[in-house]
């Protein structure tokens, strides 16, 4: 397994969903020019911005269904960037190749076309499935000063919709990296960095790049081997992928709070469901988010404990915490609530257990459960606004995507619109 391929998080900060309507390219345009300008890009780059968003919402309008675009700010050294996400439900497209080359243009649009899109980010990413529905994911960053060099290959990314109706959603989610170095007790004060509020991706997979001088992700595209030997989850007992949903799986004993945990670099992510939805649930789940950053706990349970804290005098909520140690191969995965978490292969995925309870209010003893990580595979934790009914194997070739388009045909896949959306993909780590 080793040491982490590249282990870093970018900042983020959702700023507004585009429903599809007659008004949504106009909307999604002026928007997208306007947070470009606030946040510092270039009036040039601004128009470059405005111009891809134009593209990208014009063609939901006029050839998907049920089509939506996500409008969001990404941090990182001390720059920020403009990343959209677009989702719909169909129909897809039959030749991506095709829709990326140039000339091949959205009809009533300014005719750029996707390839144009594409080359205008910094960073971009695209999955469809035919008949089912289209994932999009495109970030633009500050040129002429850090230009790709800001496009690292972050490993983890999210997504939140609320519920249908309201514009503050009671699902959150972060994740942030604990440097290690230290001698693995618990509760040590130090640095954290990274951390994400909303969703941070970069990279490239099958569509995606970086821009001209910018670290490449390790090995690209994921390329683990699934079932090659120990350290791989699966439904089997040798550990290999199966070929459909393994059953939910115990994990192995229950850490205590004061364990060791390992002093090599990992990832701490956390996903909570803040009960109900509108203004009190998002202040629950802001109030876990805080407490996630904030917290000197590196151990799942300990970070737990300062959450279930900090969700006292507030609606409480359901809440999962995850460390991922690339170096020791290994997950640790402390829930309490209706979180579902789930350990995925190419074909397969793994259950992970939580505890019944609701963080901030009743919460009995926390039990934490270690699982092997396998080569190539992925974490993935979302709320009950997303139904457990998908399964890998009828998402082919996902996991070569970023984090950010692996959340959103999930979301897409699985979301209903009469509750909260909340979903945490890691990927690449390990």
């Amino acid at each position: 397994m080793g040491a982490l391929n590249a282990l870093s998080v970018l900042d983020c900060e959702d700023i507004a969903w585009f429903r599809d309507d007659e008004s949504v390219a106009a909307s999604a345009r002026g928007a997208a020019a306007t947070l470009a300008r606030r946040v510092g890009l270039s009036a040039h780059r601004a128009s470059e911005v405005a111009l891809a968003v134009s593209e990208a919402a014009t063609n939901l309008r006029r050839h998907a269904v049920d089509g939506s675009l996500l409008l969001r700010v990404l941090r990182s050294r001390g720059q920020a960037a403009v990343e959209f996400v677009t989702v719909d439900a169909g129909p897809g497209i039959d030749d991506l190749d095709a829709a990326m080359s140039d000339g091949n243009s959205t009809a009533g649009t300014l005719g750029i076309g996707l390839g144009a899109v594409a080359r205008l980010a910094d960073v971009f990413d695209i999955h469809s499935l035919p008949g089912r529905g289209t994932v999009m994911a495109a970030q633009f960053w500050p040129r002429g000063t850090v230009g790709g060099a800001n496009a690292v290959a972050s490993v983890a990314a999210g997504i939140t919709r609320p519920i249908s109706g309201e514009t503050t959603c009671g699902d959150a989610w972060a994740v942030r990296v604990d440097p290690g170095g230290r001698d693995g007790t618990d509760g040590e004060t130090g640095p954290v960095h990274g951390g994400a509020t909303g969703s941070g991706d970069a990279g490239g997979a099958e569509r995606g790049r970086f821009g001209a001088g910018s670290p490449e992700r390790s090995g690209g595209a994921l390329s683990g081997r699934p079932g090659a030997g120990a350290g791989h989850v699966g439904a089997a007992a040798t550990g290999r992928f199966g070929g459909a949903v393994s059953p939910r799986l115990g994990g192995t004993a229950a850490y205590g709070t004061g364990t060791a945990v390992s002093d090599g670099p990992a990832l701490l992510a956390v996903m909570c469901d803040g009960l109900g939805h509108g203004p009190q649930a998002a202040l629950a789940g802001e109030a876990a988010l805080k407490a996630f950053r904030t917290t000197s706990g590196r151990h799942p349970e300990a970070v737990m404990g300062d959450i279930h804290r900090a969700l006292r005098g507030t609606r409480g909520g359901a809440v999962a915490v995850a460390r991922i140690e690339p170096e020791r191969g290994r997950l640790l995965y402390c829930g309490v609530g209706n979180i579902s978490g789930f350990l995925v292969g190419p074909d397969s995925r793994s259950g992970l257990t939580s505890a019944p309870g609701i963080v901030g209010q009743q919460m009995r003893g926390l039990r934490t459960f270690e699982y092997p990580l396998a080569a190539g595979g992925a974490l993935v934790m979302h709320s009950d606004g997303l139904t457990e009914k998908w399964t890998p194997g009828a998402l082919p070739g996902l996991l070569g995507h970023l984090p950010a388009v692996v959340a959103g045909q999930l979301l897409r896949e699985a979301a209903v619109r009469r509750d909260d959306a909340g979903i945490v993909v890691v990927k690449g780590a390990w």
